[in-house]
């Protein structure tokens, strides 16, 4: 499992709404586009085939950062929000 920080933007209201809406089932919404995801190999290439079918690469951005366990420990968050996604204790396979 990779944690990945997705962020989008996205000009189109509808379009914006439709990628959020999807974005939600894979992981936190923690900043206005932004989002914190803990996935699979797997469920990174099927967010990434979902998100292909809503998106017009012609007008918008969409980046993924992946990190580690060992650097996604030194985020820092400051402010108001929630704290920093977390890893699963255990998998089950």
């Amino acid at each position: 499992m990779l944690f990945y920080v997705v962020v989008y933007d996205i000009p189109d209201n509808k379009r914006r709404k439709k990628v959020h809406d999807l974005l939600e089932g894979y992981g936190k919404w923690v900043q206005y586009s932004t989002f914190e995801c803990v996935l699979t190999r797997s469920k990174f290439d099927e967010l990434k085939k979902r998100l292909g079918d809503r998106l017009n690469l012609e007008e918008d951005s969409i980046r993924f950062y992946p990190l580690s366990r060992h650097t996604s420990a030194r985020v820092e968050t400051w402010g108001v929000g929630p704290a920093i996604a977390e890893y699963p204790s255990s998998v089950i396979v």
